[in-house]
C-alpha cells in the first residue's frame, strides 16, 4: 500500500504545482535555517577527544590568600608552578602533564626563509600519549628529557613544511630564541576542537607550532602567554617556583572511577598539608573535571550561537505552521475524492495513512532543497571574522540528520490536517457531487 499511496502522492503534486512548491519552500527555508544553526553549534559543542574523554581529568584547587574569599566559590582555574611540580613529581595518575602557551622566535636554516614568531606549548613528557597526539614522524620526548631540560622539540606538521618541505626532520637542528633544539618529533594533523587543554586560547583558533619541555622553557626564561592570576606578594618573577600564581594547566588520565575517588581524596589530603605548612589558606577546594564538564564550565560555545540555534528552530516552527495551513487547504479541497474513497470501502486510517504518506514526501522534497539551502548558510557562516567560522561544515551525520528531521516535521505538521481528513463524511461529500 505504501507504493500505491506515494504514487497517489506524486500525482497530487502535479494536479497543485503551486501549492506543493509553497509547502516545499517553507520547509527547505525552515530546515535550511535550523540545519545551519544546529551545524555550528554541533561543531562548537561536540567531544573532542571521544575515545578518552572521560578518562582525562582538568585539576583545580585554591592556593589564594584568604581576601577576597568567598565560601561555596569555584577553585583557581590554573595552578601554581609549585603545586603542578609536586603533583608532577609525585605521579599518583596512569598519566599526568604540566602546560602552559608560550611564543617562540622560529629562526629558519634555509635560506630565503626571514625570522618569524610562532606559538608554542611547554609541557611535559606525557601530553603527547595522554592526549594521543599522532606523530608523522619520531615521537614526543621522556621523563629523562624533562629531568635533564634537554633542548629537544616537536613540531607541527604545518611548521615541517614550512622549514624542511615536509621531509623527515627527526634528528635536524631547530633554532628557537638563540638556542638550539633537537627536533624528535613531526606531529601528523592534529586539531582538537576546541582546545580543551588550554582554555585561556582561542579555543576555535590556530593551534601551537612548537613544543617543549617545560624545564627547558623555564630554564632559558622563554616567553610565555596566557592568563595569570597573582595573590599576595607577587614582586619579582612571577614565573619562578615560589611566585604565589597560578599560571599552569594541569590534567591527569584516570582509568576507573575507584581511580577517580583516590585521586581526589590524594588532591584533599595535599591542599590540607599545604594548609597546615601555611601556604594555602583557604577551605580545601578540589575539584576534578572532565573534558565535556570542563567544556561547560568554561561556557565554550558562543553565546551568540546558543541564541542563533533558538531561533533557527524557532523560524523552523513558523514554517511547519505555515505548511499545517497550506497541508490543510490541500486536503480539504479534496474533500470530494475522500468521499468517493470512503464510499468504496477505504477507512479512515487508510486516508490517515495516505495523507501522512503526502505530507512526509512534501518533506522529504523540502529536506533536498533544505540541503542546498542549509550548504549556502554554512558558506555564509565560514565568510564571517570569527575563529570557528571556518570549522562549519555539513558532515554524513548532520546530513541525515537534516533529511531526518525535514520528514519528521513534515509528519508533524500532517497529523492535523490528516485527521480533519480522515473525519470527512462519505455521504454528505457524495450528495453535494
Amino acid at each position: 500500500m505504501f507504493g500505491y499511496y506515494l504514487t497517489l502522492a506524486l500525482r497530487s503534486f502535479k494536479r497543485n504545482k503551486a501549492l506543493t512548491a509553497l509547502m516545499v519552500l517553507a520547509i527547505a527555508l525552515g530546515i535550511g535555517a535550523c540545519m545551519t544553526t544546529l551545524t555550528v553549534f554541533h561543531v562548537l559543542s561536540g567531544d573532542p577527544i571521544p575515545q578518552k574523554s572521560d578518562r582525562l581529568f582538568y585539576v583545580q584547587m585554591d592556593p589564594e590568600s584568604m581576601q577576597g574569599y568567598r565560601p561555596g566559590g569555584d577553585p583557581q582555574d590554573q595552578m601554581t608552578r609549585f603545586d603542578a611540580e609536586a603533583l608532577l613529581r609525585e605521579k599518583r595518575a596512569d598519566r599526568q602533564a604540566m602546560m602552559t602557551g608560550g611564543n617562540v622566535a622560529v629562526i629558519p636554516g634555509r635560506s630565503g626563509l626571514m625570522p618569524f614568531r610562532s606559538d608554542a606549548r611547554y609541557t611535559s613528557a606525557d601530553f603527547f600519549p595522554m592526549f594521543d597526539v599522532p606523530f608523522l614522524h619520531g615521537n614526543g620526548w621522556g621523563a629523562k628529557e624533562d629531568a635533564a631540560r634537554a633542548r629537544v622539540a616537536v613540531i607541527s606538521h604545518s611548521l615541517n613544511l614550512r622549514l624542511f618541505s615536509g621531509a623527515n626532520s627527526v634528528g635536524k637542528s631547530l633554532r628557537l630564541d638563540q638556542s638550539d633544539f633537537t627536533i624528535v618529533g613531526v606531529l601528523d594533523d592534529w586539531r582538537p576542537t576546541p582546545s580543551f587543554y588550554d582554555m585561556n586560547q582561542d579555543s576555535f583558533g590556530e593551534r601551537e607550532d612548537v613544543f617543549l619541555p617545560f624545564s627547558t622553557s623555564r630554564d632559558l626564561k622563554m616567553g610565555r602567554n596566557g592568563s595569570m592570576n597573582c595573590w599576595g606578594d607577587s614582586r619579582g618573577d612571577n614565573t619562578s617556583v615560589n611566585a604565589p600564581c597560578a599560571w599552569i594547566q594541569y590534567w591527569v588520565e584516570l582509568g576507573g572511577v575507584d581511580k577517580v575517588g583516590t585521586y581526589r581524596n590524594y588532591l584533599g589530603n595535599y591542599s590540607e598539608q599545604q594548609r597546615k605548612a601555611g601556604r594555602f589558606e583557604r577551605p580545601t577546594n578540589v575539584r576534578l573535571s572532565n573534558v565535556m564538564q570542563w567544556l561547560v564550565y568554561n561556557k565554550v560555545v558562543p553565546a551568540d550561537v546558543v541564541l542563533q540555534l533558538w531561533l533557527g528552530f524557532g523560524f523552523l516552527l513558523v514554517c511547519l505552521v505555515n505548511t499545517v495551513g497550506l497541508l490543510l487547504a490541500k486536503f480539504l479541497r479534496r474533500s470530494g475524492e475522500i468521499g468517493v474513497r470512503r464510499a468504496l470501502g477505504a477507512s479512515r486510517m487508510d486516508i490517515f495513512k495516505q495523507c501522512l504518506i503526502e505530507a512526509g514526501t512534501v518533506g522529504l522534497a523540502g529536506g533536498v532543497v533544505g540541503l542546498g539551502l542549509s550548504l549556502l548558510g554554512l558558506w555564509a557562516v565560514r565568510m564571517q571574522p570569527a575563529s570557528y567560522a571556518k570549522l562549519a561544515h555539513l558532515d554524513l551525520g548532520m546530513l541525515l540528520i537534516t533529511f531526518a528531521l525535514a520528514i519528521v516535521a513534515s509528519l508533524l505538521a500532517g497529523l492535523l490536517p490528516a485527521w480533519r481528513a480522515m473525519q470527512v463524511t462519505p455521504a454528505i461529500q457524495l450528495k453535494s457531487q
